[in-house]
């Protein structure tokens, strides 16, 4: 039987697809498409497949790799952490308004999600080949620094360091067993939320579409502001992340080039 929660987060990323459709791709998208097949399959098919490459790394170092690296390591990093930030991010967990609490935990794994899949849908729709190689060569880096982080420097998160109750599942019950298997407990420095959100308000600026820039800039906002009011990262995390995410992004766009096939919004 499928989780109400799993039908609810179908419905709302169905929602936010037709919005995206009609509101944020220019009107022109769907006549061009047809213009550029085969630079579907020279240019943006072997960008997608690296893209699900890394996210199969991810995962292989999420449910198999990273216990064994923790057991490897044998220490965790937390405690330094707490030391700098001396429990801020738990004086916002244990101050925790209800409303407010619902609308990040639906940021966090309703809105941001959907940036993540409709970002290069979107790119592939304009036929914007700078944006999209720029994005995943992004995500390659960035992934490929954080890596290193996630196995020999393990970082507990706030919640689990502290003993506070996990957020999501203060609103949706069943949906703990499948975050773990996306993440650990102690894959917290640098983020990857806060790096993946602001790589695709980085990438989506190169496209000059103010809409769906406006939208990827207030869901970065909202995930750094997310992250840090459920306890699920510390303020250094969340630091980590944009510096990391920053110095990448200005590395790759000073090297990639690329045409802008349509006149965006």
């Amino acid at each position: 039987m499928v989780e109400s929660w799993v039908i609810v987060l179908g419905l709302l990323n169905l929602l936010l697809l037709v919005i995206g459709l009609v509101f944020i791709l220019p009107r022109r998208w769907p006549s061009q498409v047809k213009g550029f097949s085969q630079d579907i399959l020279r240019v943006h098919l072997p960008l997608l497949l690296l893209m699900v490459a890394v996210v199969v790394v991810h995962l292989i170092e999420v449910n198999y790799l990273d216990s064994f690296a923790t057991a490897l390591v044998g220490r965790d990093f937390t405690p330094l952490f707490q030391s700098i930030e001396d429990g801020a991010v738990r004086w916002l967990v244990q101050h925790w308004d209800p409303a407010v609490v619902t609308v990040c935990v639906y940021i966090y794994i309703g809105i941001y999600p959907f940036t993540l899949w409709f970002t290069p849908l979107f790119f592939i729709l304009t036929n914007q080949q700078r944006a999209l190689k720029t994005f995943v060569v992004g995500l390659l880096f960035v992934y490929a620094v954080a890596l290193p982080f996630y196995l020999f420097f393990p970082v507990t998160n706030v919640y689990t360091y502290f003993h506070e109750p996990f957020a999501l599942t203060t609103v949706i019950p069943s949906v703990g067993h499948f975050f773990y298997t996306t993440t650990t407990t102690n894959n917290c420095f640098p983020s990857l939320h806060v790096a993946m959100a602001l790589l695709i308000a980085f990438s989506v600026s190169i496209t000059k579409n103010r809409r769906y820039m406006t939208l990827t800039i207030a869901s970065a906002v909202g995930v750094i502001f997310s992250v840090l009011y459920l306890g699920i990262h510390w303020i250094t995390d969340v630091v980590g992340g944009i510096v990391l995410t920053t110095i990448v992004f200005l590395l790759v766009t000073r090297y990639i080039r690329g045409p802008h096939a349509l006149t965006d919004r």
